[in-house]
Protein backbone atom coordinates (compact mmCIF):
# COMPACT_ATOMS: atom_id res chain seq x y z
CA UNK A 1 0.00 0.00 0.00
CA UNK A 2 2.77 2.42 0.99
CA UNK A 3 4.76 1.60 -2.16
CA UNK A 4 1.75 2.23 -4.37
CA UNK A 5 1.11 5.56 -2.70
CA UNK A 6 4.77 6.55 -3.09
CA UNK A 7 4.72 5.48 -6.76
CA UNK A 8 1.60 7.55 -7.47
CA UNK A 9 3.04 10.52 -5.65
CA UNK A 10 6.27 10.39 -7.66
CA UNK A 11 4.45 10.08 -10.95
CA UNK A 12 1.90 12.82 -10.27
CA UNK A 13 4.20 15.48 -8.76
CA UNK A 14 6.16 16.22 -11.95
CA UNK A 15 2.90 16.78 -13.84
CA UNK A 16 1.65 19.17 -11.19
CA UNK A 17 4.90 21.14 -11.34
CA UNK A 18 4.73 21.34 -15.13
CA UNK A 19 1.13 22.56 -15.02
CA UNK A 20 2.29 25.70 -13.24
CA UNK A 21 4.42 26.66 -16.28
CA UNK A 22 1.52 26.44 -18.72
CA UNK A 23 0.33 29.65 -20.34
CA UNK A 24 -2.90 31.06 -18.99
CA UNK A 25 -5.76 31.00 -21.48
CA UNK A 26 -6.11 34.13 -23.54
CA UNK A 27 -8.51 36.66 -22.14
CA UNK A 28 -8.82 38.37 -25.51
CA UNK A 29 -8.53 36.09 -28.56
CA UNK A 30 -7.97 39.08 -30.87
CA UNK A 31 -5.03 40.27 -28.74
CA UNK A 32 -3.55 36.76 -28.78
CA UNK A 33 -3.92 36.64 -32.57
CA UNK A 34 -2.10 39.98 -32.82
CA UNK A 35 0.60 38.69 -30.50
CA UNK A 36 1.09 35.59 -32.66
CA UNK A 37 1.25 37.68 -35.81
CA UNK A 38 3.79 40.07 -34.28
CA UNK A 39 5.79 37.23 -32.73
CA UNK A 40 6.33 35.69 -36.18
CA UNK A 41 7.86 38.98 -37.36
CA UNK A 42 10.26 39.24 -34.41
CA UNK A 43 13.48 37.31 -33.83
CA UNK A 44 14.37 35.66 -30.55
CA UNK A 45 17.43 37.53 -29.33
CA UNK A 46 18.82 34.39 -27.69
CA UNK A 47 18.09 31.71 -30.28
CA UNK A 48 18.61 33.99 -33.32
CA UNK A 49 17.43 31.35 -35.81
CA UNK A 50 13.90 31.26 -34.41
CA UNK A 51 11.04 33.66 -34.39
CA UNK A 52 9.75 34.91 -31.08
CA UNK A 53 6.71 32.67 -31.60
CA UNK A 54 8.85 29.52 -31.94
CA UNK A 55 11.31 30.14 -29.11
CA UNK A 56 10.97 28.80 -25.59
CA UNK A 57 13.86 30.84 -24.19
CA UNK A 58 13.13 32.87 -21.03
CA UNK A 59 13.98 36.11 -22.84
CA UNK A 60 11.47 35.21 -25.57
CA UNK A 61 8.82 34.69 -22.89
CA UNK A 62 9.67 38.14 -21.46
CA UNK A 63 9.45 39.78 -24.89
CA UNK A 64 6.12 38.11 -25.61
CA UNK A 65 4.85 39.34 -22.24
CA UNK A 66 6.08 42.85 -23.07
CA UNK A 67 4.38 42.77 -26.48
CA UNK A 68 1.19 41.48 -24.81
CA UNK A 69 1.33 44.45 -22.40
CA UNK A 70 1.78 46.91 -25.28
CA UNK A 71 -1.17 45.36 -27.07
CA UNK A 72 -3.22 45.78 -23.88
CA UNK A 73 -2.24 49.49 -23.85
CA UNK A 74 -3.71 49.76 -27.39
CA UNK A 75 -0.43 50.47 -29.19
CA UNK A 76 -0.52 49.80 -32.92
CA UNK A 77 1.59 47.06 -34.49
CA UNK A 78 3.83 49.72 -36.04
CA UNK A 79 4.35 51.43 -32.65
CA UNK A 80 5.23 48.10 -31.03
CA UNK A 81 7.72 47.22 -33.79
CA UNK A 82 9.24 50.71 -33.69
CA UNK A 83 9.65 50.49 -29.90
CA UNK A 84 11.39 47.11 -30.14
CA UNK A 85 13.64 48.26 -33.01
CA UNK A 86 14.57 51.39 -31.04
CA UNK A 87 15.43 49.23 -28.03
CA UNK A 88 17.14 46.23 -29.71
CA UNK A 89 18.02 47.45 -33.21
CA UNK A 90 16.99 46.04 -36.59
CA UNK A 91 18.29 42.65 -35.46
CA UNK A 92 15.05 42.06 -33.52
CA UNK A 93 13.14 41.95 -36.81
CA UNK A 94 13.10 38.48 -38.37
CA UNK A 95 13.25 40.09 -41.82
CA UNK A 96 15.21 43.32 -41.33
CA UNK A 97 14.61 46.08 -43.91
CA UNK A 98 17.16 46.67 -46.65
CA UNK A 99 19.08 49.79 -45.73
CA UNK A 100 22.70 50.87 -45.39
CA UNK A 101 23.16 49.33 -41.95
CA UNK A 102 21.63 45.97 -42.95
CA UNK A 103 22.90 45.62 -46.53
CA UNK A 104 25.53 43.08 -45.40
CA UNK A 105 22.78 40.87 -43.95
CA UNK A 106 21.08 40.75 -47.34
CA UNK A 107 24.09 40.70 -49.68
CA UNK A 108 26.60 38.85 -47.46
CA UNK A 109 25.44 35.29 -48.19
CA UNK A 110 25.61 35.90 -51.94
CA UNK A 111 29.09 37.41 -51.62
CA UNK A 112 30.27 34.39 -49.62
CA UNK A 113 28.76 32.04 -52.20
CA UNK A 114 30.47 33.89 -55.07
CA UNK A 115 33.81 33.92 -53.22
CA UNK A 116 33.55 30.19 -52.51
CA UNK A 117 32.68 29.38 -56.14
CA UNK A 118 35.58 31.53 -57.38
CA UNK A 119 38.02 29.84 -54.99
CA UNK A 120 36.80 26.41 -56.10
CA UNK A 121 37.16 27.22 -59.79
CA UNK A 122 40.67 28.67 -59.32
CA UNK A 123 41.76 25.67 -57.25
CA UNK A 124 40.47 23.19 -59.84
CA UNK A 125 42.17 25.07 -62.70
CA UNK A 126 45.45 25.31 -60.76
CA UNK A 127 45.42 21.60 -59.96
CA UNK A 128 44.54 20.65 -63.53
CA UNK A 129 47.48 22.69 -64.83
CA UNK A 130 49.85 21.25 -62.22
CA UNK A 131 49.38 17.63 -63.35
CA UNK A 132 52.37 16.56 -65.45
CA UNK A 133 51.86 14.53 -68.60
CA UNK A 134 53.11 11.10 -67.74
CA UNK A 135 54.66 9.40 -70.76
CA UNK A 136 54.48 5.64 -70.64
CA UNK A 137 57.29 3.44 -71.80
CA UNK A 138 56.54 0.68 -74.29
CA UNK A 139 56.70 -1.91 -71.51
CA UNK A 140 54.19 0.07 -69.38
CA UNK A 141 51.91 0.54 -72.39
CA UNK A 142 51.89 -3.22 -73.10
CA UNK A 143 51.20 -3.93 -69.44
CA UNK A 144 48.23 -1.51 -69.44
CA UNK A 145 46.82 -3.12 -72.59
CA UNK A 146 47.14 -6.54 -70.99
CA UNK A 147 45.36 -5.37 -67.86
CA UNK A 148 42.56 -3.76 -69.85
CA UNK A 149 41.98 -6.76 -72.09
CA UNK A 150 42.11 -9.17 -69.17
CA UNK A 151 45.06 -11.10 -70.54
CA UNK A 152 47.36 -10.30 -67.61
CA UNK A 153 49.03 -13.14 -65.84
CA UNK A 154 48.31 -13.39 -62.16
CA UNK A 155 51.36 -13.53 -60.01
Amino acid sequence: MMRTLLFLLLTVLPHLAAADDARPPAEDPQAEARLKRLATELRCLVCQNQTLADSNAPLAEDLRREVRDMIARNLSDREILDFLVARYGDFVLYRPPLKVTTVLLWVGPFLLLAAGATALILTVKRRAGALPDAALSEEERRRVEQLLTGGAKRS
